[in-house]
């Protein structure tokens, strides 16, 4: 049974988009803040477990170059950075400027049910 379920993971992977600033290091933006390890090490875990990573962050050129160095010195290296998987775009026929995950890490992220519970309140 585990190898099936490992199998379904392989064809149909998790994938996991994480913000920079903020929430792999703290917000020094346009420096790089201290490392979050506990992140860090939560995302090398399902990462080892087959999950696959995007770096989703505001940066662009050279400042996002120095976030993907520091993720590397920390341990961290992406499957895509700022894009869409390869498979994602092939199974969508295009590459839209959202990227798809299946869950979203950023520091400013804020729950839906957060929402509905403020307008019933």
């Amino acid at each position: 049974m585990g190898t099936m379920i490992e199998e379904k993971r392989k064809k149909n992977p998790y994938i996991i988009a994480v913000d920079f600033d903020g929430t792999l290091c703290e917000n020094a933006w346009p420096e790089i803040g201290s490392p979050n390890v506990s992140m860090i090490n939560y995302l090398k875990r399902k990462q080892a477990g087959g999950d696959k990573l995007i770096l989703w962050t505001s940066r662009s050129d050279k400042q996002v170059e120095e976030a993907v160095e520091w993720c590397k010195e920390h341990g961290l290296v992406f499957d895509a950075v700022n894009d869409n998987l390869p498979f994602m775009i092939e199974a969508f026929g295009n590459n839209c400027r959202k990227i798809f995950a299946n869950e979203y890490i950023d520091d400013r992220n804020r729950l839906i049910q957060s929402c509905i519970e403020e307008v019933k309140r």
